[in-house]
């Protein structure tokens, strides 16, 4: 038995790994922008170059939000940390 699930022709998938640690705001900005902002090979060039330096704004952008998550939760668990009578480990989260 054959499943068709009607994906293109050029569906392709990738893998991204990283040793001992997770993906960086800079790492998951790169690859969130690769998804928001396509720029095609075949381009003309000055249509091409000004993709690209949206892309890179865009790149910035979302780094500066995914740093602020970062902090945001670190806030969030050493808050949560503290409530629960456990300020040393608060304190270790909030020196991350």
């Amino acid at each position: 038995m054959t499943f068709l699930a009607g994906m293109p022709a050029d569906f392709q998938v990738g893998v991204r790994t990283t040793s001992n640690r997770g993906f960086t705001p800079d790492e998951l900005a790169e690859q969130c922008v690769e998804k928001i902002v396509f720029v095609a090979d075949t381009a003309p060039p000055a249509i091409r170059d000004q993709a690209l330096a949206f892309q890179g704004r865009v790149q910035e952008l979302v780094k500066v939000y995914l740093r602020q998550a970062v902090h945001s939760d670190r806030t969030t668990v050493y808050n949560a940390l503290v409530d629960a009578g456990h300020p040393e480990l608060a304190e270790l989260v909030r020196r991350l």
